[in-house]
């Protein structure tokens, strides 16, 4: 086991080595030389400071940050794409960056993918379906999809997973983990903050990822919440033969949702279409608080009978009830042109915040009312205030749930699909009756009886801890155990402020004694006259002025400079 686990080490040593000498490689030097990382590279290291016949220096760092992220494969691709969705944590225009990634993976042999079939599902693919399609229909960085039928007729999608991809993404990830705790502090100074946190959130993400099984209760739960709903349909999974590495749904038929031409020749209206395709994400936002989070064109499905369908549901979202109403605040907020009302909405939604001046808040989203919404609404674009918005969470460092990004990111890429298919299409018309409706939820007899029950049950508790926590407070404070711990935030402008004062006093007291020891010599009686000057000034005296005269002009421009 001992001699399991340093095998591993060492191979995660060469990995951590390979993604170093990749930073080194695209010019991010200040990384590794300013953190514990600089002890894991060798020196006999060279640097490759060249990409293909383009110096590396003549792209941005945003770009450089990208080609990182595409040289050390899909484990870190796939972390930039969920980072792209975290404005709160990254600056916009490495987010724009990031979007930019595309997680082309090639797929893997066709006889692995059939064994994996057949040692999960235990049945051999001959027995189970009547045709099974070598060539995938799609690849991706965990896994790939085939085609299939069943031998009683269903058509069918099979999902399967890479083989060794769980080892190889643990092992990328625990990387992440440790990369992450030495380059912090640095991180931080250059605006990148929660770095820790972001790699545990990721881990839980590609855990999920890694388990088949969550995908299908996925389905299995939007498909109850929709089973009334004729015009909706979710693909049904073949639980029997789904695993934690194969997936098997029912295969969709239909066009996207952006083939107009198709739509058309099958009788069918695209403008009607995508209003109904949103107006079932606002449904899932607003009402049920778990939403499909990857609505690009190729995961909405048309049916030639109109039925529109949704497929991959890998990535969803969550809203808990009281972010649900704080959400909808929002968009009241902006439909009425409250900028206390959207303020007050998004410190709801946040957990914690570094908003130095609420009116300095306030007044930043009444120009962001003022430039996208204040001339009509119809002029507006969602995408560009949600970008706004994502700047300002960024700025004054608003952790809100990743869910809300999610969101605004859904809306925005509804809104570019929609534009598509008719360009006057407003987004802010469907959202404005289910953020009306939440708030008249939250401000309902029920709900606020929910919300009194909560708070009391709350109080009743503090009331049964007070007493005994007060006690422990006053027993450690009698016995001289009581301890104080003080987190100093953003010290550090104030601790170089003390040293450049200390500095400037030694300076001082160094003149003055230049001055005092220089005026005891030029006094003194016993001088011997080979070491005075042709003025009768001793040099010692001479040279003790001179150079109190020179640190007092130095401080006086050290004053002035920093005045």
């Amino acid at each position: 086991m001992f001699f399991d686990k340093t095998i591993q080490n060492i191979k995660n040593l060469n990995r951590a080595r390979e993604i170093i000498q990749v930073l080194l490689k695209y010019g991010f030097e200040d990384i590794v030389i300013n953190t514990p990382l600089r002890h894991l590279i060798p020196d006999s290291r060279k640097l490759t400071w060249l990409r293909q016949t383009k110096s590396v220096f003549d792209y941005s760092r945003w770009e450089r940050i990208r080609l990182v992220t595409e040289e050390l494969g899909p484990t870190y691709i796939k972390f930039a794409q969920v980072l792209s969705n975290r404005p709160d944590v990254l600056p916009l225009p490495l987010i724009k960056e990031l979007e930019k990634l595309q997680s082309s993976v090639p797929p893997f042999e066709v006889a692995l993918a059939r064994q994996i079939i057949e040692e999960e599902t235990k049945h051999k693919i001959e027995d189970l379906f009547e045709y099974f399609l070598d060539k995938p229909i799609g690849s991706a960085s965990i896994g790939q999809v085939h085609r299939a039928k069943f031998k009683d007729g269903d058509e069918v999608v099979i999902k399967v997973q890479r083989p060794n991809i769980r080892r190889v993404v643990e092992t990328d990830v625990s990387i992440m983990g440790e990369i992450a705790r030495r380059t912090e502090g640095y991180l931080q100074k250059q605006g990148i903050t929660n770095t820790i946190a972001v790699v545990e959130a990721f881990e839980k993400t590609m855990q999920r990822e890694l388990n088949y099984s969550s995908e299908a209760r996925n389905m299995v739960q939007f498909k109850k919440q929709y089973a009334h709903k004729l015009d909706f349909h979710v693909p049904k999974v073949y639980h029997e033969y789904s695993t934690s590495k194969v997936l098997i749904s029912e295969y969709i038929s239909g066009c996207k949702i952006t083939d107009v031409e198709t739509l058309h020749s099958w009788g069918l209206e695209a403008e009607p279409l995508m209003d109904k395709v949103i107006n079932i994400y606002l449904i899932q936002i607003f009402q049920h608080g778990l939403f499909h989070a990857d609505p690009h064109p190729g995961n909405i499905i048309i049916r030639k009978d109109g039925t529109i369908c949704l497929i991959d549901f890998g990535m969803v979202g969550r809203l808990m009830r009281k972010d649900k109403f704080a959400f909808a605040g929002i968009f009241v907020g902006l439909a009425q042109r409250d900028a206390r009302k959207i303020a007050s909405s998004l410190r709801q939604l946040s957990v914690d915040d570094n908003i130095i001046s609420r009116r300095q808040f306030e007044y930043e989203l009444n120009e962001i009312i003022e430039d996208y919404l204040d001339v009509s609404l119809k002029d507006s674009s969602i995408s560009e205030v949600g970008t706004r918005l994502q700047q300002l969470i960024y700025k004054n460092q608003l952790q809100v749930p990743r869910s809300v990004f999610l969101i605004l990111r859904s809306l925005a890429i509804l809104e570019g699909i929609g534009k598509q298919i008719h360009p006057n299409i407003n987004i802010y018309n469907l959202v404005k009756p289910f953020g009306v409706t939440i708030i008249q939820d939250q401000f309902s007899s029920e709900n606020l009886s929910e919300e009194f029950l909560y708070r009391l049950l709350q109080f009743d508790e503090l009331a049964r801890k007070l007493p005994t926590e007060l006690n422990e407070v006053l027993r450690k404070s009698r016995k001289g155990e009581l301890e104080l711990n003080v987190n100093l935030q953003r010290y550090e402008h104030l601790v170089d402020r003390f040293n450049s004062l200390g500095n400037r006093m030694i300076l001082a007291a160094i003149v003055v004694a230049l001055i005092i020891g220089s005026s005891i010599i030029i006094n003194s009686p016993n001088i011997n006259p080979e070491v005075v000057t042709d003025e009768g000034y001793p040099y010692l005296s001479v040279v003790g002025y001179f150079m109190a005269g020179s640190l007092t002009a130095y401080l006086f421009w050290v004053m002035w400079r920093n005045r």
